[in-house]
């Protein structure tokens, strides 16, 4: 899959393969985050991405779609940088080394999957609806996405942790078949409405 993956790409863009971008990992030390590229070079946007961004390839909307993209951060997991389940390592403009929740995030591996990216698998739909998708992440989806995350910690598992590796790789596969409340409700006692954010 990936050399089919990598072959498009090159073919698509003739540029580099891989993409690199710097995130924030445990205990606050960054690391260099590793997908497959599916944007194009040289085009200058948000941070963030949403549906319909210019920057994205055609290739790239079917690898970000099924998230085949994400796939070469198993080298960040061998390299110790990242675990298989954790909370998503956000960039450097996004983290609050002074908010007790990014402390609390950020006291954990960050991780490829967590509850929070199954809830918010339709995020660039979401972000699309906002005049400002940089402010509508920051403000909205990004303290919804912690709440989860820290919820999800305090009653995390070995097996809630397995079921969570199934459960993404079911629904990369079958993305259109995910219901986020029924997800949430079978790792946490409260809906995603009901989890209150910090502070």
């Amino acid at each position: 899959m990936l050399a089919i993956a990598a072959v498009a790409i090159w073919i698509d863009e003739r540029n580099s393969i891989l993409f690199r971008q710097v995130r924030v990992g445990k205990d606050g030390i960054p690391f260099r985050l590793i997908k497959l590229r599916t944007m194009r070079t040289g085009v200058a946007g948000a941070k963030i991405t949403s549906a319909g961004d210019r920057r994205v390839t055609a290739i790239g909307a079917i690898l970000r779609r099924y998230k085949i993209d994400e796939i070469p951060q198993l080298w960040n997991v061998l390299r110790g940088d990242m675990s298989l389940v954790g909370p998503r390592p956000e960039v450097p403009a996004y983290v609050d080394y002074a908010d007790p929740r990014w402390r609390k995030i950020l006291a954990r591996r960050p991780g490829i999957t967590d509850l929070s990216t199954l809830v918010h698998c339709r995020e660039e739909e979401t972000l699309s609806r906002f005049a400002n998708p940089e402010q509508g992440y920051a403000e909205v989806i990004l303290p919804e996405k912690l709440a989860l995350s820290l919820e999800y910690e305090s009653h995390r598992t070995f097996r809630s942790d397995t079921r969570l590796l199934f459960l993404t790789i079911r629904y990369s596969l079958r993305p259109s078949g995910l219901d986020p409340e029924k997800i949430c409700s079978q790792f946490l006692p409260r809906s995603p409405r009901e989890i209150q954010t910090v502070p």
